[in-house]
C-alpha cells in the first residue's frame, strides 16, 4: 500500500483544507457551539456535493470507489478544523458497517442516499456494559410474525441526535449478534441528546418493543459481530486520522505563538528548553502518523491481525494526542486555557476521543490478552 498521495488525493486534501480554513475559524465554530446546532445543513450538503461522503464507498453503492486513505485524508483535515458535523458517525461508522454486513441489494438501497447527503445513518452498537467494544450485547431481537421486536438501550450513538435511521446491533437467540436498520421515527424509538465535552453531540437511543420487518435484518442473522468489527476498524482509523490532523494544527499554532511571545526581550521560541519540548511534540505526532499508516494498511489488506492493529493504533494515537495537545496548552501558559483561544479545544477533542470505542487502557489490555493467547497457542503447537 502506497502512502505517497497521487494527484487526485492531493486535490482532495487541498479542497477539504480550503473549506475548513474558510468555514471553521474559531469565531465561526464558537458561534455554532453556542447555537447548539450539531450539523449545519449547508455544510453537510457541501460534503455531499464535493464527493466527500461518497469517497470511501463503492461505485455500485453510489460512491466514488475510493479507499480508506481517501477517508483518512478527509478526517485529518476535519481534525485540523475541529469540525463538529457528525462525519465520524454518519459518514464512516454506519455506512462502513452496512457495507460490511449488508447484502448487495441492501447496500444499493441504503448507501446512495448517504452518499448524496439526503439521509443520515448512525451506528447504535455501544451499551453501558460494553465500554465501547462490540459486546456483550444485551439488546434483544425477538422473532415475531413477519419480523423481529427489539428491546434495549444504546449509549453514545455518534451522529444519533439527528440521524434518520439507526443501524442497531441486537442479539438473536440461537444466532448471536445481528444488525437491523431501524427508522428513527418508528414507534417505540426514543432518543436523548448527549452534548459531549468537545462540542460535538451523541445520543442515547432506547428501543422499547420496536417492530422491524424481516427485511430490516442486514445480511444474515449472526453476522453482526464481523460487520461491526469492520465498521469500528474504519471508525477508529478515521478518529486516529482526525487526531493526527489535530496534533498537526496544535503544533503549528504553538510554533507561531512561540515566535511572537516575548520574555526578557526575546521570543520564547529561542529558548532551547522550549525547542526541545516542541521537538518531542513533533516526534510524538510522527510516531502517531506512522501507526495510523499501519492501521490503514491493515484495513486495506484485510490483515489477519486487524483487531490487534486497531487496538495498538487507538491506544498509541490517543495517548500521543493527549500529550501533544496538553503540551500545546502548557507552552501557551494561561491563555491556552481560555475558550477564546484554540489550543484548549484540541485538547478537549483528544480527551473525548479517548473515551470512544474503548479507551487507551482498555485497548492495551485487549492487545495484551491477544498476545498472550497467541503465545499460548504457539506453545501448545510446539
Amino acid at each position: 500500500m502506497k502512502f505517497n498521495l497521487n494527484d487526485e488525493q492531493g486535490l482532495l486534501r487541498d479542497s477539504v483544507r480550503r473549506f475548513v480554513d474558510k468555514e471553521y475559524d474559531l469565531a465561526a465554530r464558537t458561534a455554532r457551539l453556542r447555537s447548539g446546532e450539531p450539523c449545519h445543513a449547508g455544510h453537510w450538503q457541501t460534503f455531499a456535493d464535493n464527493g466527500w461522503l461518497a469517497a470511501a464507498l463503492p461505485e455500485a453503492a453510489g460512491g466514488l470507489g475510493g479507499n480508506v486513505i481517501d477517508m483518512a485524508l478527509i478526517s485529518a483535515e476535519f481534525g485540523r478544523g475541529l469540525v463538529i458535523e457528525p462525519w465520524l458517525g454518519s459518514a464512516v461508522l454506519a455506512p462502513q458497517t452496512v457495507l460490511a454486513g449488508g447484502s448487495a441489494q441492501q447496500r444499493e438501497a441504503l448507501l446512495p442516499a448517504v452518499a448524496d447527503g439526503s439521509r443520515r445513518l448512525a451506528l447504535a452498537y455501544s451499551e453501558s456494559q460494553s465500554r465501547g467494544f462490540t459486546g456483550p450485547v444485551l439488546t434483544r431481537a425477538t422473532p415475531a410474525p413477519g419480523g423481529y421486536t427489539l428491546h434495549g438501550t444504546k449509549t453514545l450513538v455518534l451522529g444519533g441526535r439527528d440521524a434518520d435511521a439507526f443501524v442497531v446491533s441486537a442479539d438473536v437467540a440461537g444466532a448471536g449478534t445481528s444488525l437491523f436498520v431501524v427508522e428513527a421515527g418508528q414507534e417505540g424509538v426514543k432518543r436523548r441528546s448527549l452534548p459531549l465535552h468537545d462540542g460535538s453531540w451523541a445520543a442515547e437511543v432506547t428501543f422499547d418493543g420496536v417492530f422491524v420487518p424481516a427485511g430490516a435484518l442486514l445480511g444474515e442473522a449472526g453476522n453482526g459481530e464481523a460487520a461491526l468489527r469492520q465498521g469500528l476498524a474504519h471508525g477508529i482509523a478515521a478518529l486516529c486520522a482526525e487526531l493526527v490532523g489535530a496534533m498537526e494544527k496544535a503544533i503549528e499554532i504553538t510554533a507561531d505563538y512561540l515566535k511572537v511571545r516575548k520574555q526578557f526581550g526575546v521570543a520564547i521560541g529561542s529558548f532551547q528548553s522550549l525547542q526541545h519540548r516542541m521537538s518531542d511534540m513533533a516526534a510524538e505526532m510522527e510516531v502517531a502518523r506512522s501507526m495510523l499508516y499501519a492501521l490503514l494498511a491493515a484495513i486495506d489488506n484485510d490483515s489477519s491481525d486487524l483487531d490487534r492493529t486497531v487496538s495498538q493504533a487507538k491506544s498509541l494515537v490517543v495517548r500521543a494526542a493527549r500529550y501533544v495537545c496538553g503540551q500545546a496548552i502548557q507552552l501557551h501558559g494561561g491563555i491556552g486555557m481560555t475558550e477564546e483561544y484554540p489550543v484548549g479545544h484540541y485538547f478537549k477533542r483528544a480527551v473525548v476521543a479517548d473515551t470512544m470505542f474503548g479507551n487507551a487502557d482498555m485497548h492495551d489490555a485487549r492487545n495484551a490478552e491477544a498476545w498472550q493467547a497467541s503465545l499460548t497457542e504457539k506453545e501448545e503447537q510446539a
